[in-house]
């Protein structure tokens, strides 16, 4: 920028609004409250074009992007009365247990080694790009350690477990843990290839042979009455005689639990970006204007969690349930000035 802006709306105006709205978070709204035009948050939508760099720029200096844990998954935007607008299709979500109307993210989500978690990398899921949720998850994984991201593991669910996948972070020197299908095939015995759920894998774990892939270490967990499966492999960082085996025998239930606890955040980071964020609640049409509010709504989510950092705020719900307090405390005392009213009952 060679001067500075005049415009009306600008991303800092839109976050603080997203942040602070409790239900009608769309232009109209803002334009009333801030006594603005619309069309004024309109070509703020309009005119910015964020990407997935400058929500990195925005996160990278809360983050140690050293030896942290990289996590992979996607969330549906519920638009399901939505006919005109960019990116709506068709997608699984885990929320429904059904295929439904929406508009899917994919996220990068990185989780440091002091526990801070933030958004690093994200894509806007577009059919007219002829891609697949990999093909997403693998240019994101190679831009996040094009800008010098570090990390040690990398984490998703059975989606992201493609051998393809597996292989690329493997020649990227990293370790990973993915859940894996019921039905993958692995090697006990050489030569004998049976399905992961047909096994007997003891609480530490299970060295076995991926097929097509090679040595990993299987653990398996109750959920929701249910097994899920989890395959770990480990990459050798620093110069050392053990063998791949080897390093997979000392990996124990212990550290398995770590890194899955560390993958979890990412769904806690869906919910709140839904919840607080808004980032479902958005009238526009075009994808410019789409992108940009998600973007917002990401930036919004980076605010929260650099404030809760900072102990200015205890948590993300807290702070908006009790934004309204003292209005709510205020109100309802002028009401009953007037509402002395008995009991029914003794009347």
């Amino acid at each position: 920028m060679t001067r500075p802006s005049n415009a009306l709306c600008t991303l800092s105006l839109y976050i603080a609004f997203l942040l602070t709205e409790p239900k009608y978070s769309n232009c109209c709204r803002l334009a009333e409250v801030m006594s603005i035009s619309h069309d004024s948050i309109n070509r703020f939508l309009g005119r910015e074009n964020f990407d997935s760099k400058d929500l990195f720029n925005e996160a990278k200096e809360q983050l140690i992007l050293k030896d942290g844990v990289v996590s992979v998954d996607d969330t549906v935007l519920d638009k399901p009365y939505s006919n005109h607008q960019n990116f709506v299709g068709h997608y699984w979500s885990g929320k429904h247990h059904k295929a439904v109307k929406g508009i899917n993210i994919i996220t990068l989500y990185y989780t440091d080694i002091f526990g801070n978690s933030l958004p690093i990398n994200y894509r806007i899921y577009d059919k007219s790009e002829s891609k697949t949720k990999n093909d997403y998850f693998l240019e994101m994984l190679t831009e996040i350690i094009e800008w010098g991201v570090e990390p040690s593991f990398v984490t998703g669910d059975s989606w992201y477990s493609s051998n393809k996948n597996l292989k690329t972070i493997k020649n990227y020197h990293l370790s990973f843990l993915f859940a894996i299908k019921s039905n993958r095939k692995i090697s006990v015995k050489r030569g004998e290839l049976v399905q992961v759920q047909k096994v007997k894998i003891p609480k530490n774990g299970l060295i076995v042979w991926l097929n097509d892939y090679g040595y990993v270490k299987v653990f398996r967990m109750v959920f929701k009455e249910e097994y899920r499966h989890y395959i770990v492999s480990l990459s050798n960082h620093e110069p050392s005689d053990l063998l791949e085996h080897d390093l997979l025998s000392l990996f124990e239930m212990e550290q398995f639990l770590y890194v899955h606890n560390q993958h979890w955040k990412i769904e806690e980071y869906h919910r709140t970006i839904k919840q607080v964020c808004h980032i479902e609640d958005f009238q526009v049409r075009s994808k410019r204007k789409i992108n940009n509010h998600i973007y917002s709504s990401l930036c919004a989510y980076i605010k929260l969690k650099t404030m809760c950092t900072m102990d200015i705020i205890d948590n993300c719900y807290k702070f908006q349930r009790n934004l309204f307090d003292e209005t709510i405390r205020s109100t309802i005392n002028w009401l009953i000035q007037d509402m002395n009213y008995p009991e029914p009952q003794y009347l």
